[in-house]
């Protein structure tokens, strides 16, 4: 066995390997499944081998922790269906509470309207007077209804207010599934990363595999010393650890994806398609849009409404009220029917709600401030966020485009040279490392375009377990017993 016969064998293992190299011009799923088997053990050498105890041995799978539902199912039969964004986001809809939450604020807010808009009841009262007086039951023993009649339309504002709320709460509700599908698709772009570069990793581990046998066998034909050989394991080794940090990952981010969708997700596979389908449009352009449409800007505005609502309907609450009261009775000292009959009114010469008036016209002035706050804080996000996705299109463009191709065409170029005797079996591999390293970041590159871009596609809402947020903030008026 020579160093020609072992090229030979080498070269007719890289043979379905450079085809595949070549032909990689399809979806991003087929650039990452190329076939890297590029070397083969040579134990049909036909070579001396040395007894196994002179070398140091293959190392073992490393151990530690054991993800017992890393198995995928396989140990219990169980097949786990593909998991795929659509699939994932009906989950979602379907089971994440935070969901259901902002609709019952809906419901809450409606159900306000509905008591704050409802007449007060009458009063029927007994009464008797004078009691005893010359030996009677008293001057009147009877029976009378006191009637509270509103003025100024005050029901009807406090029920229009309170549907206005219901309209902040039903935009509250929207910006909350927003929150909760951006949250599920960035976790599972993350995880679709992740089982993209699993596959990348489980081919090098391969490959390591190969490389680690391959070196043993020079070893015995006098082209290798033992120091290759403890590399070539220590290459094995640290290849089995990414792999196995890379699956953990890929796991985690599926767990990650169970708890924002709200019921369990096995660990299975995951299908999708990573690269963006096309570029967003110009910042300026996507900034109208926001400013525009962000249910965040719009449930602010619904805010203003009420709040405007609640200037007029705290403006009529010092004008009194009317309360009537009367009724039939009988006076036992005169043996005769007599009736009752009152009106009441509050005088309001202390308490005319000057404090209520002034809190609310202050909640009005800060919500103008709020929805200006909103579209800067929006503008302030999107610079970040368009930055990010900026910087990651052009460089996974650049990839995809120069990087990528000028390295395969190197690692077959490196190959060619390999046949020919012009170049060390190290210099292969090496030139295989930075093809595959820079397949690994491109991954990395589409995973932040498509992240950034669900982000800026969904008004940058993120938080998809944060309890859902109410339509009144935190010091507005809302502190009565009957709502008004």
């Amino acid at each position: 066995m020579n160093r020609n016969l072992i090229h030979s064998l080498i070269v007719t293992a890289v043979a379905a390997t450079h085809q595949g190299v070549s032909a990689q011009d399809g979806s991003m799923t087929e650039r990452m499944s190329v076939d890297l088997s590029v070397t083969r053990p040579l134990s049909d050498s036909g070579g001396q081998v040395l007894a196994e105890s002179e070398l140091p041995p293959l190392p073992k799978m490393p151990g530690g922790l054991v993800d017992f539902e890393s198995t995928d199912g396989l140990a219990n039969n169980v097949v786990i269906p593909t998991h795929t964004l659509e699939s994932v986001l009906a989950f979602a809809a379907g089971n994440n509470p935070t969901i259901r939450q902002a609709r019952l604020h809906v419901s809450a807010e409606m159900s306000k309207a509905l008591q704050a808009g409802l007449y007060p009841n009458p009063v029927l009262m007994y009464v008797g007077e004078k009691i005893n007086s010359d030996g009677t039951a008293g001057e009147f023993q009877g029976f009378e209804i006191s009637q509270r009649f509103v003025t100024r339309g005050k029901l009807r504002l406090s029920r229009q207010k309170y549907r206005e709320r219901a309209h902040v709460a039903e935009h509250l509700a929207i910006a909350q599934t927003y929150r909760v599908t951006n949250e599920v698709e960035v976790q599972f772009i993350e995880a679709l990363a992740a089982s993209m570069r699993l596959g990348l990793q489980r081919e090098l581990e391969k490959t390591a595999e190969d490389g680690a046998v391959t070196t043993r066998e020079q070893y015995n034909l006098g082209q290798a010393n033992l120091t290759a050989v403890r590399r070539a394991n220590v290459m094995l080794q640290k290849q089995r650890l990414e792999r196995m940090a890379t699956e953990n990952e890929y796991h985690g981010a599926l767990r990650r994806l169970s708890a924002l969708v709200g019921a369990p997700l096995g660990i299975g596979p995951i299908g999708g398609e990573l690269r963006p389908s096309q570029a967003l449009d110009s910042f300026d352009d996507v900034l109208s849009r926001l400013v525009l449409e962000s249910p965040e800007v719009l449930a602010a505005r619904a805010k203003l409404r009420v709040d405007q609502t609640t200037v007029h309907r705290e403006r009529v609450q010092w004008i009194p009220d009317i309360t009537i009261q009367g009724g039939p009775g009988y006076n036992y000292t005169n043996n005769d029917d007599v009736y009752n009959a009152a009106v009441k009114v509050d005088l309001p010469i202390y308490d005319r709600n000057q404090g209520t008036i002034r809190q609310a016209c202050q909640d009005l002035r800060r919500q103008q401030f709020e929805i200006q706050r909103l579209e800067l804080h929006l503008k302030e996000r999107l610079a970040s966020a368009y930055r990010s996705y900026a910087t990651a299109l052009q460089h996974a463009t650049e990839y995809d485009q120069v990087v990528i191709p000028e390295l395969r065409e190197s690692y077959r170029q490196l190959l060619v040279s390999y046949q020919d005797n012009r170049i060390a079996w190290p210099d292969v591999l090496e030139g295989q490392r930075d093809y595959f390293q820079a397949r690994m970041e491109q991954i990395d590159q589409f995973k932040q375009v498509r992240q950034q871009e669900t982000m800026i596609n969904g008004y940058l809402l993120d938080g998809g377990l944060m309890a859902a947020a109410g339509p009144v903030p935190p010091g507005h008026i809302d502190s009565v017993a009957k709502p008004r």
